[in-house]
């Protein structure tokens, strides 16, 4: 750094800091003023990096939250569809090769099923909702 770029600052320092800066700047190739440049710059950084977690830490926190939220009630979603699943499958019997009728019905029935999930997620509406108090 160029010296016309550099501003001059006396200040005054403990004795056993003073004697610190000293021993360190002893060796080659090290200065008082590079050393106390690095320090300063070094503390002044870390405050800028507390005032961005003060200033974000709230927020970042609530975020992480609900995806905290967001991620038990898909698990419990999931979980209740398993089981449903599980349920439905053991207590209906297999419908025969031949029964045509009852395999219509149940194409009927899922296509009405499919087209209700349909528009309820068109709609954004929940189905739980009112009992969830959303």
């Amino acid at each position: 750094m160029a010296r016309k770029d550099q501003v001059r600052h006396q200040l005054f320092l403990p004795r056993e800091t003073s004697e610190r800066l000293e021993a360190l700047a002893a060796k080659p190739g090290v200065s008082k003023s590079s050393l106390l440049a690095a320090a300063v710059t070094a503390f002044l950084d870390r405050r800028g990096a507390n005032e961005l977690d003060e200033r974000f830490g709230l927020r970042l926190d609530r975020i992480s939250n609900t995806l905290a939220r967001i991620e038990r009630d898909g698990h419990v979603q999931i979980e209740s569809l398993a089981l449903f699943i599980r349920y439905m499958l053991t207590v209906n019997a297999p419908l025969a090769d031949e029964d045509e009728v009852s395999r219509a019905i149940g194409r009927d029935r899922f296509a009405a099923f499919i087209t209700r999930v349909g528009q309820q997620l068109a709609s954004g509406r929940r189905s739980f909702a009112a009992e969830e108090g959303q």
